[in-house]
Order: C-alpha cells, then sequence, then structure tokens
C-alpha cells in the first residue's frame, strides 16, 4: 500500500510537467505514455486539483478532463518561483529550531539542521527576527524517542526505568532495540533482557533512559506485522495464567487500558473481560481501584486475595 502510494505521488509530480508541455493531451495517450490505464489516470487528475502553491486557495491546479483530452487552465500560475509567507516562515524556522535542540540527535544531522536553518533565515528576513521570540519545549517522549533512534542507528543496548501499569511499579531493565512505531502513541519494540522475550514499551512510561556501551544483540525474531493489531500491542504468553475481571459501565476503561483477549458485553452495559499476566496478583490493585464498578471472576484463589485486601483497605480507612 505505501510503495504505491510512492509510486503515485512520484507519477503525478511527472504528470504536471508532461501537462504543461501537451495542452489538451488526449487520456488515452497520456495513459499509455505512463503506462498506467485510463481509470487509474483520471483517479490522479481527481487528486491533482486539490494540490498547488499555497493551502489558502486561488492557487491550485486547475486541471480538468471531458473523459477525452486533458485541460490546464493556469498552467502559468504555478511556474513563478515560490515563496514562503510569514506565518509559513515562523513555523518551520520555530520547529527546526525546537528539533535541533533535541537530546541524542546525531551531529550529522544536527549540524545540516542548522545550516539549513540559516538559508532559511536569511531568506526570511523580518520572519525570522518574530520567530526569534517564539520557542517550543519537547516533553520528555522527544528525549526518549531521540536515544531511542540514537540506539538504533548505532546498534547499542539500552537502561531504561520503566513504568508498568499492570503491575503498578517501576523496573529497572536493558533492553536490545528493534525498531520505533506509532500507533496512537510512540512505542519502542525491543528484545529485554531481563525477561528474556520480546517486549513492547511505551515511550511515555519511561521514566529514565541511558545509552550503554554495549553492543545491542537481540536475537534474529520476525518482526510482528502492524497492519493488523487486533491481538493488541503487547504480547502475554500462551503460558500466563488466565484472569476474568467483570466491569460495569464505569469499569469499561479497563478493555482500553489494559491488554486482552476477549471483552464480552454484558447485559448491563459492562464487559466481562478476559486477559493473560504472567503475575496475576498484580491486578489486586485493579481490583482496589475498580471498587463497586468492577470484581475480578476467575482465578478463585484471586478473587479471595483481591477481597482480602479490599477488607484490610476498608479497616485501614476506618482506624
Amino acid at each position: 500500500m505505501a510503495g504505491n502510494a510512492i509510486d503515485q505521488t512520484r507519477r503525478m509530480l511527472s504528470l504536471v510537467t508532461y501537462l504543461r508541455e501537451r495542452p489538451g493531451a488526449r487520456v488515452a495517450e497520456v495513459a499509455r505514455a505512463f503506462g498506467i490505464s485510463e481509470d487509474e489516470l483520471i483517479s490522479d487528475l481527481d487528486v491533482l486539483p486539490l494540490c498547488g502553491t499555497s493551502f489558502r486557495g486561488g492557487d491550485l491546479l486547475d486541471i480538468d478532463t471531458d473523459g477525452e483530452r486533458i485541460w490546464w487552465h493556469n498552467p502559468d500560475d504555478v511556474a513563478e518561483p515560490l515563496r514562503l509567507a510569514a506565518d509559513e516562515a515562523t513555523a518551520l524556522l520555530v520547529a527546526a529550531r525546537a528539533v535541533a535542540t533535541l537530546p541524542g540527535l546525531r551531529e550529522s544531522d544536527r549540524d545540516a539542521l542548522l545550516r539549513a536553518t540559516a538559508k532559511l533565515e536569511a531568506a526570511a528576513g523580518e520572519a525570522a527576527g518574530a520567530s526569534a521570540r517564539l520557542s517550543v519545549t519537547f516533553e520528555s517522549e522527544g528525549g526518549v524517542f531521540a536515544d531511542v533512534d540514537r540506539a538504533i542507528s548505532e546498534r547499542r543496548r539500552l537502561w531504561l526505568r520503566y513504568y508498568s501499569p499492570a503491575r503498578d511499579e517501576i523496573t529497572e531493565r536493558e533492553v536490545d532495540p528493534i525498531r520505533l512505531f506509532a500507533v496512537g502513541r510512540t512505542y519502542m519494540e525491543a528484545w529485554c533482557r531481563l525477561s528474556e522475550a520480546r517486549r513492547t514499551f511505551r515511550l511515555d512510561r519511561v521514566v529514565e533512559i541511558k545509552l550503554l556501551d554495549d553492543a545491542s544483540d537481540p536475537p534474529r525474531i520476525e518482526l510482528r506485522d502492524l497492519s493488523d493489531l487486533s491481538t493488541g500491542l503487547v504480547q502475554t504468553g500462551a503460558e500466563d495464567p488466565e484472569v476474568v475481571v467483570e466491569v460495569a459501565p464505569g469499569g469499561r476503561w479497563v478493555a482500553e487500558y489494559y491488554p486482552h483477549d476477549s471483552a464480552e458485553e454484558l447485559p448491563d452495559g459492562g464487559l466481562r473481560i478476559t486477559l493473560r499476566t504472567p503475575d496475576p496478583g498484580s491486578l489486586r490493585r485493579l481490583a482496589l481501584r475498580l471498587g463497586r464498578d468492577g470484581r475480578i471472576v476467575s482465578p478463585p484463589e484471586l478473587t479471595d486475595s483481591a477481597r482480602d485486601a479490599a477488607q484490610r483497605a476498608l479497616a485501614a480507612y476506618g482506624e
């Protein structure tokens, strides 16, 4: 899919030049010249009028077709040199300066970015002065991303202090990073030396991170297909104990926050959630947090443990 989109973008860029030099070109001839079907060409022509030299309108490509010939009504407009508006130049400069300050950015990339920023400042004129009065501060996730990206490119191991919501604790571990990806939030897939297994880490849950001098050497494993995440991002083992939790409508957030095998609708609007965890005892905190909005159904020993924990908490509260 990505390859098709890239091919289409390249083709449309060439199509603009081709049509400019051939006013009234025949659809069949153009399709043959680009090695595509006429339907594919018409699809490209439906997209081109949405492109132009400015998002403000009035500068879009005025291209249409009657099904036999293609007409471009404003080809001279796009021949003029592009100029950045003041707000566009300001946004670019502020973003460029902010990215240049990211920790972990490779020096060669930082130098290239600073050179490009200097050229942009020279071309922006007064807008450059306005942008100098603005600044952007990245959240901590930006620094974590830069360190992970650097570790991947330099094949180095990482040390982490990582918060696990399932256990409500912070653990220290060394990992060999495999790749970064984003699905709503940004994640790192890595080989965890603590658990000796592949794990997925959310960057905003990394409390502290350090690049180590040790070489990263993850075992050869097949990368997961991220186009189908119906099974969830965090993978648990089939040997992990199964836990069943029933939640009222007020506890439906559990299905969004915890990786699970299934979530069945209940008549009252709640859910019956089945999940696996290597440490079922850690879910006692979940039961306490849910209160009246949920209960652990199985395994029985966890149900009893959660009830005892709730009674002790009530007793402590009464005292």
